[in-house]
């Protein structure tokens, strides 16, 4: 096994192909180091050869999370852009990351009620904007991760309950989008891929 290789402050303990190459390096005096550039090379691979080899379901995803998203706008209207944000940010999750944690049904529904919840009860306080609004994506976060339902973005939907009004219309679209998302993540998960 090759020697321990300190390197700046961090001792590495190289394999011995790479350590191999290493030496070989410094002995011409290459001026780029070679974890640097091993890194560069495998991002540089892994995108390419992973685009290549999922590309339709790139498309696909895109295309799904597009219509999803194009069905909650007409609803919504352009006066719930706040709202609407929060759930382009549920979209993506579920669309790009259908296997994650975040994405799962628990997570997006319960998200999205704790972050109702949460902006419900800053709603009705009166606090100067500027301690409002962190305090209630402080709240959010604090009972996401109290009740396991993390979902990060719900913590946007607290946000856009505080920013814009609390009303039944509100609470009802943002629980029937979380529903709707996560049940399109449900039954096509036999299809989705995470792309990222």
């Amino acid at each position: 096994m090759p020697p321990l290789r300190k390197q700046g402050s961090i001792t590495k303990k190289p394999d011995s192909c790479s350590f191999d190459r290493a030496q070989d390096r410094l002995r011409r005096n290459d001026k780029t180091s070679f974890p640097q550039q091993v890194l560069y090379r495998e991002k540089q691979i892994t995108i390419k050869s992973k685009f290549k080899k999922l590309w339709k379901y790139y498309i696909l995803q895109s295309l799904l999370a597009t219509a999803v998203l194009f069905i909650l706008v007409l609803v919504l209207g352009k006066y719930k852009l706040v709202v609407i944000s929060s759930m382009g940010a549920t979209t993506f999750t579920v669309f790009a990351m259908p296997k994650a944690v975040s994405a799962k049904t628990r997570n997006v529904i319960g998200g999205h009620l704790v972050g109702l919840a949460s902006g419900t009860i800053f709603y009705f306080i009166t606090l100067p904007y500027f301690l409002e609004y962190p305090l209630v994506v402080g709240l959010a976060i604090l009972l996401m991760v109290t009740l396991d339902v993390e979902h990060p973005p719900a913590a946007g939907t607290a946000l856009a309950v505080v920013i814009n009004e609390v009303s039944l219309d509100a609470f009802i679209i943002i629980m029937l989008s979380a529903v709707i998302l996560s049940q399109c993540r449900y039954y096509l998960r036999g299809y989705l891929k995470d792309l990222v």
